[in-house]
């Protein structure tokens, strides 16, 4: 994959904590281009000795393999002194959580557990910080206690890959209402829009990023930065919503233009779909594709995403017409009559476009349904109907008026 469009250093500047050096990491892994990948990697490097994550630091050091200078070997008294504070650190929490576990003081238990999920999850150890996390639970007694432990597991959760996790904290964190500010609604909004998109139901995905309010900002960035929003909810948007529904909720969404106008590819994109402009629309696609590859959550459902989006465009051109020429079509998107006609066939074949192809005048003919006969038939269909209960009614009304109707004999 080539990245050369990507500014590495803008990208990075989106994102702050652990995020920002795996989101590095991703690039530097699935780049394929030596000057981008090293300098990923310099910046991850940079950025993980501002914390102690030892583990994390050797793994990029021996990925660096020497190749960026002496001033990017393992810095091994670094490191060193990194474990050694841990240790004694690690002691400290023990003897204290010990101590608030003796007096039964219900909120320095929960503090005690926060720290040590604090403390796991700054070195590295996400499921032990997850386990810590989750024990607070037991000991929160305020909706704000609470609110606190839901976004620190769903965190923790979406580094593991937990996002089962994730949905059932962000409901559980929306049953307190009378807590929730404008930012941590926003915070559970994007959370919840990444669960449904690692699960693939991309219609729910792009509502919940489009039910973000500007108030997210840079306040999420461990986790997502506001480009992001607009890029997955647009994607989510056109691949899953209909005509009106993306002229509704997104194109007249104010909240979610103010975050589309950070991404003008993104808005462009959506404007020439709406306006039936498809080969600039797809063009601004292909531009993305690379860019989106290299991005940690999408990366696997662009191809899902790009099919829907293109077999959606394909629908919306034909459906106006009675007959629609090939090769004019072909141009419009792109490729060749031979490759649009084998996706109009598995279209077709899907029952999501009524037509039919001419293959030898290369001409696609609407299945227009025939109104005036299927009406007709409708109504000679109502008649047979009605014929066959009045003589049913008129059998059953003889047979009673000749007694001829059969009853339940009397048991003794």
């Amino acid at each position: 994959m080539s990245g050369e469009q990507m500014d590495i250093e803008a990208y990075a500047a989106l994102y702050s904590g652990r995020t920002k050096v795996l989101r590095l990491l991703f690039i530097a892994e699935q780049c394929g281009n030596q000057s981008m990948q090293l300098e990923a990697l310099r910046m991850a490097y940079d950025e993980i000795k501002k914390g102690e994550d030892s583990h994390l630091y050797r793994q990029v050091v021996k990925k660096i393999d020497a190749g960026l200078g002496p001033q990017y070997e393992l810095d091994q008294s670094w490191a060193d002194a990194i474990d050694r504070r841990a240790e004694q650190r690690k002691e400290k929490l023990e003897n204290e959580l010990n101590g608030y576990r003796t007096n039964l003081i219900k909120e320095s238990i929960r503090m005690g557990y926060n720290d040590f999920g604090d403390f796991y999850y700054a070195h590295g150890q996400i499921g032990d910080a997850f386990k810590n996390y989750v024990r607070t639970r037991d000991y929160c007694t305020t909706s704000k206690h609470i609110i606190q432990m839901c976004l620190n597991v769903i965190l923790a959760s979406i580094e593991l890959g937990q996002f089962m996790h994730v949905s059932n904290y962000v409901s559980k964190a929306e049953q307190t209402p009378d807590s929730l500010d404008p930012i941590t609604v926003a915070k559970l909004r994007c959370a919840a829009g990444l669960a449904h998109l690692e699960a693939k139901k991309y219609k729910l995905a792009a509502r919940k990023f489009l039910e973000t309010g500007p108030e997210l900002g840079n306040n999420y960035s461990e986790v997502i930065a506001p480009q992001d929003v607009a890029t997955y909810g647009g994607l989510c948007a056109l691949a899953s919503f209909d005509r009106t529904e993306l002229k509704n909720k997104v194109i007249d969404n104010i909240s979610f233009r103010n975050f589309l106008e950070l991404v003008p590819e993104v808005r462009e994109l959506i404007n020439d779909f709406y306006a039936s402009r498809y080969a600039t629309c797809l063009d601004y696609l292909e531009n993305l594709k690379y860019n989106l590859l290299l991005d940690i959550h999408l990366h696997d459902h662009v191809e899902p995403l790009y099919t829907q989006i293109r077999h959606k465009a394909i629908i919306q051109y034909t459906h106006p017409f009675i007959s629609v020429d090939l090769p004019t079509m072909a141009s419009a998107f792109k490729t060749t009559v031979a490759g649009l006609q084998k996706e109009l066939e598995a279209l077709i074949t899907d029952n999501q476009i009524q037509a039919r192809i001419d293959s030898h005048n290369k001409i696609l003919y609407a299945r227009h349904a025939d109104q005036r006969n299927a009406t007709f038939q409708r109504a000679l269909q109502t008649g047979v109907e009605f014929e066959r209960e009045v003589r049913a009614m008129l059998r059953r009304a003889n047979l009673i008026k000749h007694d001829h109707n059969q009853r339940g004999s009397r048991k003794l």
